[in-house]
Parts: C-alpha cells; structure tokens; sequence
C-alpha cells in the first residue's frame, strides 16, 4: 500500500511517499518516513483527523505529523490584535 507522510516545520516542510505492508501503524509509518529527527513531534493525523500510534493505515492515507505549538493561539490573537491597533493609530 502507498501511505503520504507529510511534515510542516517552521523552516522546511517535506512530503514522502511509501511503499508500506498492509496492516501497518501510523508510530511505523513516522518512524520509516525519517522527517522527525530533530524534530518534536506532538502527534499524528490522517487526513486532519488526530490518530495515536496505534491507528491502522489504509492504502492512499495521508498521515501528517503534528508539531508542538510555539504560542496559543489567543495569545497570538492578542499580539496580532494590538499590532494592528498600533498601526491604524499611527495612520491617525
């Protein structure tokens, strides 16, 4: 079966097709496609949907390979919100 691994880091994002036996898990996938070294990985997804290491890949899955985030996410609403509140009082 071919499985897509796809991985999206801050200064690379790689994709890499495998040729996998049925039956295989998304832990093995991850570990066969090599695009976590260095990395930390916060989990696995197939097609957008969170799996764990022990999901069962099909034939034509897209397994993505999820990244710790750097900052929440209201927080960095916050920090853009008063961005832009400082510049649209600069223009004033």
């Amino acid at each position: 079966m071919k499985v897509e691994v796809i991985a999206a880091w801050p200064d690379r994002s790689e994709t890499v097709t495998l040729k996998l036996p049925e039956g295989t898990l998304a832990s093995e996938a991850c570990a066969e496609s090599g695009l976590t070294e260095g990395y930390p990985l916060a989990g696995m997804a197939v097609f957008g949907r969170r799996v764990g290491d022990d999901a069962v890949l099909h034939d034509g899955d897209r397994l993505e390979l999820l990244r710790a985030l750097t900052i929440d996410p209201k927080e960095a609403r916050r920090r853009r919100a008063e961005t832009a509140q400082a510049i649209k009082q600069k223009a004033r």
